[in-house]
């Protein structure tokens, strides 16, 4: 018989150094919870402006394989609570990357995105936190102007985003 130990997903996540390693984690966690995947994304990142009863995490377009993930958000962590950088980009990565698996009701994706946040970081870590209620941590995800938008939305692709679904270099 052969003994599958899981991975220590809070470990995986505070060794993660990059948004593309932060996504890796993403992968497992949605495999090991809903044993589904789904490979070929692209990572954009984009100013969507600063809105807090509007947008600021993130989108997927249905039918494409592209999420985007707001800009200001993650400078703005960086600038008032590092700690909680990780916690948050697993999130919206997650959020997003459930939509990506054909899952487009809101509702279910955050119940969804909260329950395997539950199971693998348990109830007092901040990825789940964040799950349970992202408005709590508004104050780290805004500048103080808020309503502020953009002229225009420049997406800029993350390299080596999806890296473990590519199985050949061309």
């Amino acid at each position: 018989m052969i003994w599958s130990v899981s991975p220590n997903y809070p470990k995986l996540l505070d060794e993660a150094e990059s948004l593309p390693d932060i996504f890796e984690v993403v992968k497992k966690a949605v495999r090991r919870v809903l044993n589904r995947s789904r490979g070929g994304l692209m990572l954009g990142l984009a100013n969507l402006g600063n809105q807090p009863n509007g947008f600021f995490g993130g989108f997927h377009y249905v039918g494409s394989n592209v999420i985007v993930i707001n800009r200001i958000p993650l400078e703005r962590i960086r600038q008032t609570d590092p700690e909680l950088y990780k916690p948050y980009v697993f999130h919206v990565l997650l959020h997003e990357y459930i939509h990506t698996l054909g899952f487009l009701d809101e509702k279910e994706v955050r119940r969804i995105a909260l329950d395997i946040s539950r199971q693998l970081f348990g109830d007092d870590h901040l990825t789940t936190q964040v799950a349970a209620d992202p408005r709590q941590f508004f104050p780290n995800l805004a500048f103080p102007y808020v309503g502020w938008q953009p002229d225009g939305v420049g997406i800029e692709l993350v390299e080596g985003f999806d890296r473990s679904s590519v199985s050949y270099i061309g």
